[in-house]
């Protein structure tokens, strides 16, 4: 039972819906979830090398490296570790670009 405190918030570090303490989380677990994205960004590559040429593959993986790179530093400016700040970059990347589907 989640409980509201006396302004509204919900409660959920008492309500046990969080863990109590760290959770280790593998490189593997981000794309588990993620496999249409990189199809979708690898097929994009693929798709332009082929019907254009290398120049726009390049600018596409460019993209996609910008935005690791921005996520990274926004993690990173907001104090969370290397390790979530990479993970975390990698799967906000998958996820903002699949927001049209």
């Amino acid at each position: 039972m989640i409980r509201t405190s006396g302004s509204g918030h919900i409660e959920v570090w008492h309500a046990r819906v969080l863990p109590s303490g760290l959770e280790l989380i593998r490189l593997r677990t981000v794309p588990r979830g993620s496999l249409l994205p990189i199809l979708v960004w690898t097929g994009g590559a693929c798709f332009a090398y082929f019907v254009h040429n290398s120049v726009v593959a390049t600018v596409l993986g460019g993209i996609f490296a910008l935005s690791m790179v921005v996520g990274y530093g926004l993690r990173r400016r907001a104090r969370h570790s290397v390790r979530c700040s990479v993970y975390g970059a990698l799967g906000g990347v998958l996820d903002k670009s699949m927001a049209g589907f």
